[in-house]
């Protein structure tokens, strides 16, 4: 694993789409309701099957972090969370790196290294559907 450190610069990059995307997100979400405004908005999965997609609970999370109501949004998708997160500190790492060009550092995997963190990354999503799947279809194993 390697750290690099650019020097000091505005150039816009990966980690700057990262944290516009986040913000105009977590904008949508905090001012405008778009669960309630566009009539077709739903999981049509979820809707034809009973049974959550691996998506489900994203829009009410974002909804919920841009509300500050973090244990509930955790409670409907713990992986979702940790994604709005990430995005609203790219958020921030964004406005200091575009304002004040403070370097973003650059992480640099072996392929070995990349192996592991895509490992890692499928027992995180199949462990956040089981929780999801509890959530939604056995919420009585929750009390």
């Amino acid at each position: 694993m390697k750290l690099h450190l650019p020097a000091p610069n505005r150039v816009f990059g990966v980690s700057d789409t990262l944290g516009v995307v986040g913000l105009v997100g977590l904008f949508v979400a905090r001012y405008i309701p778009v669960a309630r405004l566009i009539p077709f908005w739903g999981c049509t999965f979820r809707e034809q099957t009973g049974w959550p997609c691996l998506g489900c609970g994203l829009t009410r999370v974002a909804d919920r972090v841009a509300h500050f109501q973090f244990a509930s949004a955790w409670h409907v998708n713990p992986l979702g969370t940790v994604a709005a997160f990430f995005f609203a500190l790219m958020a921030v790492v964004t406005v200091l790196h575009l304002v004040f060009a403070m370097p973003v550092p650059r992480l640099e995997l072996s392929d070995t290294e990349w192996q592991r963190v895509r490992l890692v990354a499928i027992a995180l999503i199949l462990v956040n559907y089981a929780w999801v799947v509890v959530v939604t279809r056995f919420p009585y194993l929750l009390t």
